[in-house]
């Protein structure tokens, strides 16, 4: 594997390097960043035994530590999951080359003609947590958007994350592509994350994933412009018409498929007179699956087994296999508790009402909002994106899951024959 220390011995170094690499990178043409991504997933491939060694050295490390489950299957990568991640960054290859769109154009009067086209950020920061697969994602979709990428994934993963860095800067030196395009800082710690929260003029955006405290360290002390990625307070709403057979598929799966991740449920808000008819069976096919459901006392009335919930529950992202339950009046209550609780990132609705549901797709200002679908499509790779850089709670710039049209900006090329201003 490539070094992945090189001669740099400070983290700004790193990133100075990846200032200079990233000249290189904006000027590859469509087919070399396509190669390049295709060289990289086949030693992803290929390394799969170093990677999951690597892994469990993490995994061990994690659990000795106190690691919550929930936060360790985000850690965790097996055969399986590896086998994933090469497959995400094929899809990535596959997409149509970001650069050089031409969003806009017109001549103006004194004969200049002017294209708004997109380009490169440059350097993308990332800083994340026990999350080894974005690693992989955001390094995928910044090559193949032009950017060199700076990547601080923590302490909890650093050996899966060097394993990771160390196969994808040898891929490129491969195909004779700078690899000081891709770095890490995470052998400096908590100073490495420090540096490139500083680091403005050598890193043009910056995209923090993880826990509700990281990324508001992140948006609070940084230097750097940033992405602002939210934690997942994500609710479902049960209507009164909700069929039952899609509310319980909807909700369980929501929740049970991978209760770690951002856009798995949190809370079910079911209507009033359609909670005799869905609560118990919702509440049993969750328990089924090993779910700890948290209700109000309508809730814990209507389905046994369930344990009492605080106002403050209403707020919290739990990444486990717990979920909170209310009874609300009617539709307008539910979407007063969801303006009072939700982090903006996705909440769906349940319902055989049309007009209820093009109401609540109206109303509801996340990034996400669905009908009848369950969550936890909201995702790059579900839509389409090949993978994401993140899934944007802001308003600015990117909303949703991000993914290579994020990672680019504009500039204007004016073309003229001598033309000065009148």
């Amino acid at each position: 594997m490539t070094p992945l220390t090189a001669t740099a011995t400070t983290a700004r170094e790193r990133m100075q390097r990846a200032k200079d690499a990233a000249r290189s990178i904006a000027l590859l043409s469509d087919a070399d960043k396509a190669a390049a991504l295709h060289t990289v997933a086949d030693a992803i491939d290929a390394a799969v035994d170093d990677i999951v060694a690597a892994n469990a050295e993490d995994l061990e490390r994690g659990r000795a530590n106190g690691m919550s489950a929930g936060l360790q299957d985000r850690l965790r990568l097996d055969a399986t999951r590896i086998a994933g991640l090469a497959a995400a960054v094929r899809d990535v290859a596959a997409l149509p080359d970001p650069v050089g769109r031409v969003l806009d154009e017109r001549e103006l009067p004194t004969g200049v003609q002017l294209q708004k086209v997109s380009v490169p950020f440059g350097v993308v920061g990332a800083i994340y947590e026990a999350r080894p697969n974005v690693t992989v994602d955001i390094a995928a979709l910044a090559l193949r958007s032009g950017n060199a990428v700076v990547l601080r994934g923590g302490s909890a993963a650093e050996r899966s994350n060097a394993a990771l860095v160390g196969v994808i800067r040898a891929a490129l030196a491969e195909r004779g592509i700078d690899p000081e395009a891709v770095q890490t800082v995470d052998d400096f710690g908590r100073d490495g994350a420090r540096d490139l929260m500083q680091a403005r003029g050598l890193v043009d955006v910056l995209v923090p994933r993880g826990s509700a405290q990281l990324i508001e360290t992140v948006v609070s002390e940084s230097l750097v412009p940033v992405i602002e990625t939210g934690a997942g307070v994500v609710h479902i709403v049960l209507d009164s018409s909700a069929p039952l057979d899609w509310a319980r598929d909807i909700v369980v799966n929501a929740k049970v498929q991978r209760p770690s991740v951002c856009n798995a449920v949190e809370t079910v808000l079911v209507l009033a007179d359609a909670a005799p008819r869905l609560v118990p069976p919702v509440v049993a096919a969750l328990q089924a699956e090993g779910v700890t459901v948290h209700g109000d006392d309508t809730t814990r009335i209507l389905a046994d087994g369930v344990v009492a919930v605080t106002d403050d529950e209403y707020a919290v992202e739990h990444m486990s296999l717990d979920l909170s339950m209310r009874v609300v009046e009617d539709l307008d209550e539910a979407l007063a508790h969801i303006r009072q609780y939700s982090t903006g990132h996705t909440e769906s609705i349940i319902t055989d009402d049309a007009e209820r549901a093009e109401r609540f797709l109206a109303e509801v200002d996340s990034a996400v909002v669905m009908a009848n679908a369950s969550t936890r499509f909201t995702d790059g790779g579900e839509f389409g994106f090949g993978a994401e850089v993140g899934i944007s709670t802001q308003k600015l710039h990117a909303r949703g899951p991000m993914g290579l049209s994020e990672l680019t900006s504009t500039k204007w090329l004016a073309r003229g024959a001598g033309q000065i201003r009148p």
